[in-house]
C-alpha cells in the first residue's frame, strides 16, 4: 500500500504543476532546533520577531499534523523568461507574477482532497513559506537538493529559482534518501558578491542585513543611512546571491501562467515609480506579492536607492 500510494502522489504534482517532489519520515529536527537557536540568539532575524515565534511547531512535524508519519516537499520553478529593462528598479524575480502564496495554496487544497478521494482519509495539511515550517531542511530530508552558502535549496539539475511547499500528513509513505552531498564546493560567489556581506560563513545567514530584509521585511522604519549606495537599484527584495550561483546556468523558464510577470515591473522606471499613486498601487498590484510592502513601502524604497 505505502508503494502504490507513493506513486500515486509523485504521479500526480505535475499536473498541479510541480516540478519535484520527495518524501521524508516525520520527525523532528534536533539538529535544525540547535542551528535555529544560535541563529534567533545572535539577532540574525533583526525586527523579523515572528521568526521566534512557534519554536517547537518548526522542529516538530507532528505539532503541526497529530501522529504525523510523512512529510511531502514540492518545489515549483518560478526563474521568469522575460528580464526587466535596464535602468528599472530591480525587483526579485519571485515577485514578477501574482503572489505565489495564493497560487501554491490553493493547488495544496487540491492536492489534498484528490489524496482523500484515491488513498481514503487522511489527515494533512499543506504550507508555503509564511507558516512555521523549516521547508529546505525537509527538502534535503527528501533528497531534493543541499543548502547553499547563500541559504538557499539547489537542486543540481535545475538551480535554486524554485518555491518551496510541504504537505505533512499522517499516512506511511516510501521514503527518499536525504540528499548527502554538497556541490558548492570552494565556490564563494554568493558571499564574493553580496552588497550588503549579508552572507557569512558556514551557510549563516545575517537576515538583518539582507537587501530583501530591508526592503521587505523592515515594516515602519527608516532603512538604515549606512546602507546607502549599497543595494545597487534592488527596490524589492534582491536575487544577487542567486544570480551569481552557477548552478543556476540550468534554470529554464516556468510554464506557470499565474506568474506571468506583470507589466508594469518590467518597464516602469524610477520616475514612474515615484508617481504611482495608492490607488493605482493597490488596484495594479493586488494579487503581487508587492503588496506586502504596501504602496508606503515601495515609495520609501524607490526615494533611498535613489539617494
Amino acid at each position: 500500500m505505502k508503494e502504490k500510494n507513493t506513486r500515486f502522489i509523485k504521479n500526480i504534482i505535475k499536473p498541479f504543476g510541480f516540478d519535484y517532489c520527495g518524501i521524508a519520515k516525520a520527525e523532528k529536527l534536533n539538529e535544525d532546533a540547535r542551528r535555529l537557536e544560535s541563529w534567533l540568539q545572535q539577532g540574525f532575524h533583526g525586527d523579523m520577531h515572528y521568526m521566534e515565534n512557534h519554536f517547537d511547531l518548526r522542529i516538530d512535524p507532528c505539532k503541526l499534523v497529530p501522529d504525523a508519519k510523512s512529510v511531502i516537499t514540492l518545489m515549483k520553478n518560478y526563474y521568469p523568461s522575460i528580464k526587466q529593462k535596464n535602468n528599472t528598479p530591480k525587483i526579485s524575480k519571485y515577485a514578477f507574477g501574482n503572489d505565489y502564496h495564493e497560487v501554491i495554496k490553493e493547488r495544496l487544497h487540491e492536492l489534498i482532497v484528490l489524496m482523500k478521494e484515491q488513498i481514503g482519509e487522511i489527515n494533512g495539511r499543506g504550507f508555503v513559506d509564511s507558516a512555521p515550517v523549516l521547508e529546505r531542511s525537509w527538502a534535503v530530508k527528501s533528497g531534493l537538493g543541499w543548502i547553499g552558502k547563500n541559504g538557499n535549496l539547489i537542486n543540481k539539475q535545475s538551480g535554486s529559482f524554485y518555491f518551496i511547499a510541504t504537505l505533512i500528513v499522517d499516512i506511511e509513505l516510501e521514503y527518499d534518501d536525504p540528499f548527502a552531498k554538497d556541490y558548492c564546493g570552494t565556490c564563494t560567489k554568493c558571499i564574493d558578491s553580496c552588497p550588503t556581506n549579508a552572507i557569512l560563513p558556514n551557510k549563516i545567514i545575517n537576515g538583518s542585513k539582507c537587501i530583501s530584509y530591508y526592503t521587505i521585511e523592515l515594516k515602519d522604519a527608516l532603512i538604515p543611512n549606512e546602507m546607502k549606495g549599497k543595494f545597487d537599484n534592488w527596490m524589492f527584495g534582491c536575487d544577487v546571491c542567486q544570480d551569481v550561483c552557477p548552478w543556476n546556468r540550468f534554470s529554464k523558464p516556468h510554464q506557470e501562467k499565474s506568474f506571468t510577470p506583470l507589466p508594469e515591473i518590467l518597464n516602469l522606471s524610477n520616475s514612474e515609480w515615484e508617481e504611482i499613486t495608492e490607488e493605482s498601487f493597490k488596484k495594479i498590484f493586488h494579487h503581487s506579492p508587492l503588496k506586502r510592502s504596501k504602496w508606503k513601502g515601495i515609495q520609501r524604497n524607490i526615494k533611498f536607492i535613489q539617494q
